[in-house]
């Protein structure tokens, strides 16, 4: 059997690419498609286990490297040109327009969604007015958006089966596309966060920092609670701004090494999360740690965190409800084994089991039919 692998466009090593990486462990002889392919030696390496990608026309056009996203509009026409014609099986990990890839009725086809394309959908209008779009782009984005978003749609139909990353995503498919889903939650690398039991006194936020992180929000929390103290890591284009609102008691540290964040996350006391996340696996490495979370009452979280057990939830995004939920957290104790146990439920082998049984089912389903 034949297998093409399809992703969005390669340019980083996040969540979505983990996921395909183990994609391609469960299909090693698969071969990879995308819209663009910019990896770095080292996560190709990592990612694509060394693989070469097969590209679509965006990969040579002026500027792509960096401003691929500027093409938007011609994603779609994008993803049709690359020709799978010659599989037998293809697998996409779609959060934009992977899912859109042509096929024959021979060919089957199954959509690991990490979330239909948000800015499309659920997140139109921020895409609009929040991430900085000057007056001329965001005219141009209004027209754009609506016809992307009616054939993201239409193209569902080219799916025969989508695995959504939880049940937060699988109602957002069924609400968005009408389209049922199994859910099978990514894979959660653990073997780097192992279990400390003896905390410091210090609160954590950590991921990329932009403005739907809501870190701000947190650090304004712990401004009206100068006794205690907040470590901020990760980097991304909210750091300078957000070194430049920290109170006294807030440590905003920016990008670090790998080995460097393991240890600020195993010895945090807790760590906080303010975004709504499709499925989010910071708290995940976190708990894997024995580190709770204090995490917003939306989103993947209400899969990964157990209340009262591994964490607690706060209900806004706002610094009120998360000091209010430090404060409880203050008055509370939580077992840090608990917290590595439930870490291990999302592990990589348990990804690969599912996901190959899962593929096995559809396909020997197809062969009886």
């Amino acid at each position: 059997m034949k297998v093409a692998v399809v992703h969005d466009w390669l340019v980083i090593n996040g969540g979505a690419e983990k996921v395909t990486r183990e994609i391609l462990h469960c299909f090693p002889e698969a071969d990879v498609f995308s819209l663009v392919d910019f990896l770095s030696k080292e996560d190709r390496e990592f990612i694509l286990l060394g693989k070469q990608t097969v590209n679509s026309f965006i990969q040579h056009l002026p500027g792509a490297e960096k401003y691929y996203r500027n093409y938007l509009p011609l994603f779609p026409a994008a993803i049709e040109s690359l020709d799978l014609s010659h599989y037998d099986l293809i697998i996409s990990s779609s959060y934009a327009v992977a899912k859109g890839v042509k096929k024959t009725n021979r060919q089957l086809h199954i959509c690991y969604c990490h979330s239909p394309m948000r800015y499309a959908h659920d997140l139109y209008e921020h895409y609009l007015y929040e991430t900085g779009l000057g007056r001329f782009k965001r005219l141009a984005a209004k027209l754009v958006l609506p016809r992307i978003r009616k054939w993201d749609i239409r193209v569902t139909n080219r799916v025969d089966y989508f695995i959504a990353n939880s049940a937060f995503i699988k109602a957002r498919i069924k609400r968005v596309y009408s389209r049922d889903a199994a859910v099978i939650h990514p894979p959660v690398d653990l073997s780097a966060f192992a279990l400390k039991t003896k905390k410091q006194d210090y609160y954590l936020c950590y991921g990329r920092q932009v403005p739907y992180k809501k870190t701000d929000e947190v650090m304004k929390a712990f401004e009206q609670l100068p006794h205690l103290r907040l470590i901020v890591a990760g980097g991304g284009p909210e750091v300078n701004s957000l070194k430049a609102m920290a109170s006294k008691n807030v440590e905003v540290l920016g990008e670090l090494p790998f080995d460097e964040l393991v240890q600020i996350v195993s010895n945090a006391k807790a760590l906080i999360v303010a975004a709504e996340e499709d499925f989010g696996i910071t708290p995940l490495e976190a708990q894997a740690t024995g580190t709770p979370v204090i995490a917003l009452r939306k989103g993947g979280y209400l899969e990964t965190v157990v209340a009262e057990e591994t964490g607690i939830f706060f209900e806004e995004a706002k610094s009120k409800c998360i000091k209010q939920a430090v404060e409880l957290f203050e008055k509370q104790s939580f077992d840090p084994v608990n917290c590595r146990k439930n870490a291990e439920r999302f592990g990589i082998d348990r990804f690969l089991t599912e996901f190959r049984t899962f593929v096995a089912d559809k396909t020997e389903a197809r062969l009886q039919s």
